[in-house]
């Protein structure tokens, strides 16, 4: 038992080590930074209160930002799983091409989000502008230059580049499904979308489960796409929840204000991905 204990926190003991290093004490501490007026600087630290939280839900920016992100979350999520899922479908039918399909796919996800929103970046000012002037189409100029296309811009990065990697998650999903239940639904005379429909769609219940995860958490802390894409620009418009925080904490100093929207921030995404993992769970199928 004693040889099974000490295995056990041999295994767990240096992960459970970083882990407390690298998240829990950082967390602890901004909990605790975010009662005071530190200003990342000055070593006399004040405790304030709930002063910080007063002024976070009296910035307009963040709110804002919220807002934004919000939105920016709800397309994205929706459009990677819808992509994501048809390129799984796809690669999945037995194509010669397959494996080479699945590589390429997947391919955008090893990219880092600052080269990609460069790379689209390019693309959005300098592509489309010179495709709009040979064809005289003007809404693909100044595409990153106001809110509403440089939000669906930042939508069509974030898809780019995640829909490859919940691809694989729904490979292994449609995999697991067994094979003599589609071939009783094609007897029965089932049709493609009706074996999707009744038969594919509940048993990937739990990859929906875990992509929707995945989606929701990475779209709400998006920022190096942000960042490097539009910048937040115009005006702050397309300024997500990362990147006002960041602002907050390095641009103007307020240390204690912004570890307040991350304690803040922190609790928004927990309770809503954990909200949705636990209504996801409940409509999945045990095969």
């Amino acid at each position: 038992m004693n040889k099974n204990k000490l295995s056990f926190w041999g295994f767990v003991g240096p992960a459970l080590f970083a882990f407390t290093i690298v998240v829990v004490i950082p967390l602890l501490f901004g909990i605790y930074y975010s009662f005071t007026d530190w200003n990342g600087i000055k070593s006399n630290i004040q405790f304030v209160g709930f002063e910080n939280y007063m002024k976070v839900f009296k910035d307009e920016g963040f709110l804002e930002s919220f807002i934004f992100t919000t939105k920016f979350t709800i397309a994205s999520v929706i459009t990677i799983n819808i992509i994501g899922f048809s390129l799984a479908l796809l690669v999945t039918r037995g194509l010669k091409i397959s494996n080479i399909l699945r590589t390429i796919f997947f391919m955008p996800n090893l990219i880092g989000g600052l080269i990609l929103g460069f790379i689209w970046q390019f693309i959005f000012t300098k592509a489309f502008a010179a495709l709009g002037e040979v064809t005289g189409a003007k809404w693909l100029l100044g595409w990153l230059s106001n809110t509403h296309t440089g939000f669906w811009g930042l939508v069509i990065l974030m898809s780019w580049q995640m829909s490859g990697y919940l691809m694989i998650i729904y490979i292994a999903a449609l995999q697991n499904i067994p094979q003599e239940l589609i071939e009783a639904s094609k007897i029965d005379g089932a049709n493609a979308w009706q074996r999707v429909k009744h038969i594919v769609f509940p048993l990937v219940r739990p990859a929906f489960t875990v992509s929707m995860f995945l989606t929701l958490s990475n779209s709400f802390k998006l920022y190096d796409q942000n960042l490097s894409l539009t910048g937040g620009g115009p005006a702050n418009s397309t300024q997500m929840l990362a990147m006002n925080i960041y602002n907050t904490a390095f641009k103007f100093n307020e240390m204690g204000v912004a570890q307040a929207k991350a304690v803040i921030f922190f609790i928004v995404i927990g309770v809503i991905t954990l909200t949705q993992v636990y209504i996801s769970k409940k409509g999945e199928v045990e095969m």
